[in-house]
């Protein structure tokens, strides 16, 4: 097939198609509705099943009912409709159950704009929903990435038994890049024990059933345990982060998706200047990587941690240094992009201070 040129969004769908997603179910809102578009286009004519949903709450609730099927299922939204679905995905994940999430969140709070925005960290990455309880969350920062993670989070969801959340932006939904889908490994060398699923068992065994309600408090915290001890060992296999410039940095700067190709450009300006500077960027939202931050502490003198918000990311980098470097925050907010020229300036100014 080699490389095609396609939207985010699309790449988005296609990729999940090519990774065994055969049901979806959503309901359009900007900057994603491109995403739901082309849904309904492609999965009927690979045998799949999309339905668009009265809403974003009926979509989640689809998806818990397709999951505890077995089949790999997805649904996506933007920012406030992606904060609706946050009691059903909090369902999922005490059920034990697995499905993928894609948001390309916008700007807020409130309905807030379509333009890009990562003001949704906290809602990602601490379990937006009620409950002790977390969710894998991957965040690509290119097209061709958006194609890897998208695979890895069907795989990572049936392998956990866990709902999985992709999180992108406005613009990483727009842009349009040519991207390989052939890096998707063969969905039928994939195999997982869905001996759980309520499929029916033919009078084998007792019936099946899977739910998310437990009244005894001594058998819902055992409940709770359990998912404890899934969130250590994702915490331990799955992080993932890429560093750039990184060896010889005496400043760093973190930034994830498409923040961190801004950062990247910045950073090229800045060492052309003269400036040992590099990148951190996570991948992987949570799991976080704090290791690789907090290794890297012994060698920096600062670290700018650069985000379309008001610094949500912010709070995990200085978990990760422990107040062993200080750590310094630029971002913008409603929709606004910070340039490289605003990156570089920032870079600058960090540098100069340590000098004086």
């Amino acid at each position: 097939m080699g490389k095609v040129l396609m939207k985010g969004n699309e790449v988005i769908g296609e990729a999940a198609i090519q990774s065994g997603c055969s049901y979806f179910f959503g309901y359009p809102i900007t900057p994603q509705s491109e995403l739901v578009a082309y849904m309904a286009k492609r999965l009927p004519e690979v045998g799949g099943l999309f339905l668009q949903a009265e809403s974003e709450v009926s979509a989640i609730n689809m998806v818990y009912g397709a999951a505890s099927a077995g089949v790999r299922v997805m649904t996506s939204s933007s920012s406030p409709g992606f904060s609706l679905k946050q009691e059903g995905i909090s369902f999922l994940a005490a059920a034990e159950l697995p499905a993928v999430i894609c948001n390309i969140a916008r700007g807020g709070p409130g309905l807030g704009n379509i333009q890009p925005s990562q003001s949704d960290y906290f809602q990602v990455t601490k379990g937006g929903g009620h409950g002790d309880y977390y969710t894998p969350v991957l965040a690509p920062s290119t097209l061709q990435e958006i194609v890897t993670l998208t695979s890895e989070a069907f795989r990572m969801a049936d392998e956990y038994r866990t709902p999985v959340i992709i999180l992108g932006d406005g613009m990483l939904g727009q842009m349009m890049e040519a991207v390989d889908f052939s890096v998707i490994e063969d969905k039928e060398s994939q195999t997982f024990d869905k001996s759980w699923a309520t499929t029916g068992t033919v009078g084998d065994g007792p019936p099946k059933t899977i739910s998310s309600l437990d009244l005894n408090d001594v058998k819902l915290e055992e409940r709770n345990h359990r998912l404890q001890l899934k969130y250590s060992q994702i915490r331990e296999n799955e992080v993932k982060v890429e560093t750039y410039f990184m060896d010889d940095a005496k400043y760093a700067i973190v930034a994830y998706g498409t923040m961190a190709r801004i950062v990247k450009s910045a950073i090229d300006r800045a060492r052309d200047a003269g400036v040992a500077v590099g990148l951190i960027r996570p991948i992987t939202l949570w799991p976080y990587p704090y290791e690789t931050i907090g290794n890297y502490c012994s060698q920096l003198d600062k670290i700018l941690t650069v985000e379309m918000s008001r610094g949500q990311m912010v709070e995990d980098v200085r978990l990760a240094v422990e107040g062993r470097v200080p750590v310094h925050f630029y971002g913008r907010t409603g929709g606004v992009i910070p340039t490289v020229e605003e990156v570089f300036n920032e870079i600058i100014s960090m540098q100069e201070e340590v000098s004086v």
